[in-house]
């Protein structure tokens, strides 16, 4: 799916520096159904690596997880080959492989930047998935969109300043958050809000380390590392060997992290499909 970023590579890194958060606004909104949430079957859309299985698994009665690239999926397989309740396809948000109205909850984590709506000011891709979302939604279901606008990715995170040129061609890819509601209205959705995060990091404990960015295997993790182009990244070389040698990196990262505390690092939206 992803039209610049080879996930079939980076599968093998990814999960040193990503973990699942959002978890209690996930479960939080699926609560919120029309099903309890220990009686729901909820669709990971797009499941990469499988990090939120899991912890769906843990909480809802039946897991469904679509990832197109076979690389990110035999990691998920082999992470969860002992969840009983988990179904694994795969297959394209686009063309989902899962029954009308089957799923009381369709969580998306960071996956529609990757669809092929670079150029496209109105984001026909996006639509046409949010549509199939709608489609595989159960009246009363819950859609669950973590994403990012421009300015939470230039502040959230900490690298963003070192690679400004790499963030700017990144953030065209990601639907402003009013289109994305339109786009739900649309499709038959009722926009039901957002939510924000200011207190987790999709890294976890490696995320402020000041060499992350020298090493490939953490550059993995995050997408925007694949759009810096070869005299960029010997720049942030550069800049960071010069900040940790006039003493400086923690006053930049201090500072980063004040702005990170401010905007958090992603916006859950939220839509729900009407019972009738």
């Amino acid at each position: 799916m992803s039209k610049f970023e080879n996930y079939t590579n980076t599968s093998e890194n990814y999960d040193l520096t990503r973990q699942p958060v959002g978890l209690e606004l996930i479960f939080g909104a699926l609560a919120c159904g029309s099903r309890p949430l220990g009686e729901q079957i909820v669709l990971d859309a797009g499941c990469g690596t499988g990090n939120y299985l899991a912890p769906l698994a843990s909480k809802v009665a039946r897991v469904e997880g679509v990832e197109l690239n076979l690389g990110m999926l035999e990691t998920a397989r082999s992470k969860t080959a002992d969840l009983s309740e988990l179904r694994l396809q795969q297959g394209s948000i686009l063309e989902l492989p899962i029954e009308d109205g089957s799923c009381d909850g369709v969580v998306v984590n960071y996956v529609l930047h990757h669809l092929e709506d670079g150029s496209d000011a109105g984001f026909a891709a996006t639509r046409s998935a949010v549509a199939e979302f709608y489609r595989v939604l159960a009246p009363g279901g819950t859609l669950i969109i973590q994403t990012c606008y421009a300015e939470q990715y230039r502040q959230g995170y900490w690298y963003s300043a070192l690679i400004p040129a790499a963030i700017d061609r990144l953030i065209h890819r990601f639907i402003p958050l009013q289109l994305l509601e339109q786009g739900m209205s649309e499709a038959g959705l009722t926009p039901a809000g957002r939510l924000v995060s200011l207190d987790e990091v999709l890294q976890g404990e490696t995320y402020l380390d000041p060499l992350g960015p020298t090493r490939q295997d953490w550059r993995d993790g995050d997408s925007s590392w694949a759009l810096v182009e070869e005299g960029e990244m010997a720049s942030v070389m550069a800049e960071i060997k010069r900040m940790l040698a006039d003493s400086s990196m923690d006053e930049f990262l201090a500072g980063r992290e004040e702005l990170r505390r401010q905007h958090g690092q992603a916006t859950f939206v939220i839509g729900r499909k009407p019972q009738s």
